[in-house]
């Protein structure tokens, strides 16, 4: 498995080009913009770009899905607990001041414990909500895509539309920190952690912040 990192959009949003080793087929967690970045990158690392799965459907995560889908064949992917939030698209662009863009077109939704095939790749879903109703994290082989549920030495916040604390305890107690400590988490905004880590560290809800 080869991942590629791309901060990108006035957001700083991580993007991630996840690559199966064996056949070149690829997926792109999470589109925050900035197709032609997104574009050389799949092209220097000579792959092919079959989906995007979304974490969630925040416009800094989703704003590069039309440009991408006009000019690649992909298959979109997010949790239906967030589709409100594909609906409510431009209003999120003019809540921050951001140029007008069209709707992104999602393909089919998905599940908690759903798998999802890349190459040889095979992702696992988890429904983590909190920071969104329909944000999930995607597990595959000693990696999680953790969008914006887990950061390093921090978590998503809830004050957006449908953000709810309490299920954001739930989901990083009772989803996330049961996962192996060894596993790395790459999130949605700045650098990599490890579950270890944050299970322990954590400032919000790791064990040293409840001693």
């Amino acid at each position: 498995m080869i991942i590629k990192k791309l901060t990108i959009g006035a957001f700083a949003s991580n993007n991630y080009l996840v690559i199966c080793e064996d056949t070149k087929d690829a997926v792109l967690i999470d589109a925050g913009g900035d197709y032609k970045s997104t574009i050389q990158q799949i092209k220097d690392s000579k792959a092919g770009l079959k989906y995007i799965f979304y974490t969630h459907a925040h416009l800094d995560h989703i704003s590069g899905d039309r440009e991408l889908k006009k000019n690649l064949q992909l298959k979109t992917f997010l949790h239906k607990d967030d589709q409100f939030l594909v609906e409510m698209f431009k209003e999120q662009l003019k809540m921050f001041a951001m140029p007008e863009l069209d709707e992104p077109i999602i393909d089919e939704n998905i599940n908690h414990g759903q798998k999802l095939d890349v190459g040889n790749l095979k992702f696992e879903v988890i429904h983590t909500p909190g920071h969104s109703p329909g944000s999930v994290c995607y597990l595959v082989e000693d990696a999680l895509f953790s969008g914006d549920t887990l950061f390093a030495d921090s978590v998503g916040r809830t004050d957006l539309p449908g953000g709810s604390y309490e299920q954001l305890e739930d989901s990083i107690l009772n989803r996330l920190f049961t996962l192996d400590e060894n596993i790395k988490v790459y999130p949605g905004h700045g650098s990599s952690t490890s579950i270890g880590y944050e299970k322990q560290n954590n400032p919000f809800f790791g064990l040293n912040s409840r001693i």
